[in-house]
């Protein structure tokens, strides 16, 4: 089959990487990729963010057979309705379903609605009631823009003058545009963060393995978000945990998707704070996560094609996933000045050195190739993953092959995975 990839980060290279090993593919494509793709599969430079009228011809045009869709905004903007309503094939949550990441509005009421464990909350558009309403809650707090921010939108403050100064950047500032022209406000839970993603084919539904992601740009969980900075796997959820988020948030939102007539079909993120035993939901994401696909994938026994086809097709209940024992660790290596207005162009060396070390990858996100050369282009610009029997050694496997690598302003941070340790 060929296959095409849409996205051009690390977690597209994963999919790629993940896909390359199956013997059903003939050919992958990749729009845009980069230069880490560009080794595995053919990038072209198509639009496919907004309008999918191009994309779509060029599907055709190559006799593509399956598509799938790695970010976010495509999804939120209808790629998957659009590809359908053409007669082609495509991996990925539909515009409705999708709305679960694209409103953070829509899915804290949808939460309210279907009683899923969620933090207490409040939505604004007017900045005095926002700013009232902060003056009579407790500290700390979090401000969320309503649209999709690239991972930044959760400004996390610790008290209310820091969240009043949050609410007026974005609804007198317009420093998130039209994604906040609405927020919510909720209080900050406290407990171990994990990452939950599950597989729905509209009938069945099938959990990955758990993961956890760390957001902030600085150890010890401080400074402001950013896409991600690494993440490990397994995160720990034991059985009994696991059960609970099923139960009461899983199912539960599947079900009540469907009843809003927003069926979900793909792949579903359920970001989670676990506090005493007790889950409850921070975000929806509508994709595979950056950069826990990064851990995710290597730990699959599985062809990730004839999973992916069968809950496209509605076939879930036909596979078995299988996972390796081994935990894996994955360390974002980012730019000077991310999340903020980050440094490009910065020479990447020793990138190739890493093939002497067993089990660890390199994962491209923002680099480009230049006569010969790799450079940075974005804010997060490589992951570097590695297996290990248990998650000090991934971990340490990692660092290891981290330090092999070398940009001007190279940043990452030195507590990935240290929590599971």
């Amino acid at each position: 089959m060929k296959i095409l990839v849409v996205g051009g980060g690390g977690r597209e290279h994963t999919l790629c990487w993940k896909l390359s090993q199956s013997k059903k593919v003939e050919k992958i494509y990749c729009v845009p990729g980069n230069a880490g793709i560009g080794e595995i599969a053919q990038c072209e430079d198509v639009e496919y963010e907004r309008n999918f009228s191009s994309l779509a011809q060029f599907v055709k045009k190559e006799k593509i057979d399956f598509t799938i869709v790695g970010p976010e905004i495509p999804l939120v903007n209808g790629i998957v309705d659009f590809f359908q309503k053409k007669k082609l094939k495509i991996f990925g949550s539909s515009k409705k379903a999708s709305a679960l990441e694209g409103s953070k509005v829509f899915a804290k009421r949808f939460m309210k609605k279907y009683h899923i464990p969620t933090a207490k909350f409040d939505i604004f558009s007017d900045f005095d009631k926002a700013a009232r309403y902060i003056q009579n809650q407790g500290n700390p707090q979090v401000i969320k823009v309503d649209g999709l921010a690239a991972g930044k939108g959760a400004l996390v403050t610790n008290t209310k003058e820091e969240a009043t100064e949050a609410a007026r950047k974005v609804l007198k500032e317009k420093a998130f545009g039209e994604a906040g022209k609405k927020i919510v406000i909720e209080e900050k839970l406290k407990g171990e963060e994990v990452s939950f993603f599950v597989l729905a084919d509209g009938k069945m539904v099938k959990p990955l393995v758990s993961s956890q992601d760390h957001k902030s740009i600085y150890e010890g969980d401080k400074g402001p978000n950013t896409g991600g900075m690494g993440a490990y796997s397994p995160a720990p959820l034991p059985p009994f945990l696991y059960k609970k988020v099923m139960k009461r948030i899983i199912l539960p939102t599947l079900r009540g998707m469907e009843e809003e007539g927003k069926p979900y079909r793909g792949v579903l993120y359920v970001g989670l704070m676990i506090r005493a035993g007790e889950p409850k939901v921070l975000e929806f994401n509508a994709r595979f996560g950056d950069p826990e696909t990064q851990v995710t994938l290597p730990r699959l026994y599985n062809d990730l094609l004839e999973v992916l086809l069968a809950t496209s097709d509605g076939n879930l209940d036909k596979v078995t996933l299988s996972w390796r024992y081994q935990a894996a660790t994955c360390v974002i290596l980012a730019s000077k000045g991310y999340p903020d207005k980050y440094e490009k162009g910065k020479l990447i060396k020793g990138l190739k050195d890493l093939v002497k070390f067993k089990n660890t990858f390199a994962f491209y996100a923002g680099v480009r190739k230049e006569d010969g050369n790799l450079l940075t282009s974005g804010g997060r610009v490589v992951g570097i993953t590695a297996l290990g029997k248990n998650l000090k050694e991934s971990t340490r496997q990692a660092y290891r092959g981290v330090k092999k690598i070398y940009f001007e302003g190279m940043y990452y941070r030195g507590d990935i995975g240290k929590r599971g340790c």
